[in-house]
């Protein structure tokens, strides 16, 4: 089995390969937008590093 990506460029494929699909030909998948595809200038929020220091220092002494 081989995997594939196409973009689409008219939406007039997507009945060919639903019905590729339903032929048991191929298994389509839709991708999930990342955050920059959806809203480029939304940036995640950073941590202060103490916070990401507490944290590690929080998980490590779970383990011990």
């Amino acid at each position: 089995m081989h995997t594939i990506t196409i973009q689409i460029i008219d939406k007039k494929v997507l009945p060919l390969l639903k019905d590729l699909e339903h032929l048991n030909l191929i298994r389509l998948h839709e991708n999930i937008p990342s955050l920059n595809e959806t809203n480029p200038s939304q940036e995640i929020p950073k941590a202060p590093l103490n916070d990401i220091e507490n944290q590690l220092n929080e998980l490590r002494n779970e383990w011990e």
